[in-house]
């Protein structure tokens, strides 16, 4: 069956493309300084030894897994390295559930710091908004375990804002849009992690 060209749609996809684009120019223009220091700020946690935690709700949760996942196997399949200790805490399903039914969800989060973290690690705190009560219990828990954390933020930084170290805040309000950038944002944490810790491998 031949597909019609629909003028709506053609313009509806144009729109979201040029919507992307212009966030991800407004994250080149303005956060690029954010990116550089919270990007070698894992890659000090890593290379003294600790690990990065990183915690999110929805697409963030998945954004978490996502930079775990690159970072625990690999980014790029031409970089054979060792594998770097990260941990999304999103992905099991018997302690977020019995968490949010023993001691309310915005405690799922915060009682996983409690138990892995340790002086030294990192938390990354990946919210769209920055308000989120379990990313803000979780940051808070992780301040007061001597624990740093980073943000990945957007639409101002929120509630999370002040209880970071360091963040990137994308410059929007649109949850789609930030959720865009914190993807690109994620991957080039990647690739200025393996090149401050393994720099013979790039050489």
């Amino acid at each position: 069956m031949a597909v019609v060209p629909n003028n709506h749609f053609y313009h509806c996809i144009v729109s979201e493309i040029e919507a992307s684009l212009s966030t991800i120019h407004a994250v080149l223009q303005e956060c690029t300084a954010q990116i550089e220091e919270t990007g070698l700020y894992l890659a000090s946690t890593l290379a003294s030894g600790a690990k990065i935690m990183l915690c999110g709700n929805g697409g963030s949760a998945a954004d978490a897994q996502h930079i775990a996942a690159e970072l625990v196997i690999r980014y790029r399949s031409s970089v054979h390295r060792r594998a770097f200790p990260a941990l999304a805490l999103t992905v099991d399903p018997s302690i977020l559930t019995a968490g949010a039914n023993d001691l309310g969800y915005e405690n799922v989060f915060a009682r996983q710091v409690e138990a892995y973290g340790r002086a030294g690690d990192t938390l990354v705190c990946i919210s769209t908004t920055g308000n989120s009560p379990s990313v803000v219990h979780a940051a808070q828990t992780a301040q007061n375990r001597g624990i740093r954390v980073i943000g990945l933020l957007g639409a101002g930084g929120g509630t999370v804002r002040p209880l970071c170290d360091k963040a990137v805040v994308v410059p929007s309000d649109i949850t789609a849009r930030i959720q865009e950038a914190h993807t690109l944002v994620g991957h080039i944490w990647c690739t200025l992690i393996e090149e401050t810790l393994l720099p013979e491998l790039f050489a």
